[in-house]
């Protein structure tokens, strides 16, 4: 399966632009997904040196990631081309909402 994962207020839970504190839970939960063979996207609106300290964020707490803000190199090849809409199986988003909702 691919993750895309979003990082303030879902992988860090401080106020942007900080960083931290970390959603340990979810970086546990996402640790072990990468373990079993998925693939992770980082999926911010984050850009620049925001997106930076993001990235070194995670890396400190384990968490590397395929592909960030961007599809997975192996989908692109599959569709031959990429699309602006990430390619992925489940969305784990802090302002996600379903479609069962409405």
């Amino acid at each position: 399966m691919i993750y895309a994962v979003d990082f303030d207020g879902t992988l860090s839970m401080g106020q942007w632009p900080e960083v931290g504190p970390a959603n340990t839970r979810l970086l546990r939960y996402l640790l072990d997904k990468q373990r079993q063979g998925d693939k992770l996207i980082l999926w911010t609106c984050r850009a620049g040196e925001p997106l930076d300290k993001a990235v070194e964020f995670c890396k400190e707490n384990g968490l590397i990631f395929d592909a960030i803000n961007d599809n997975l190199p192996e989908t692109i090849e599959k569709y031959g081309s990429n699309s602006r809409k990430i390619t992925c199986d489940v969305y784990i988003d802090d302002r996600a909402s379903h479609v069962d909702n409405y």
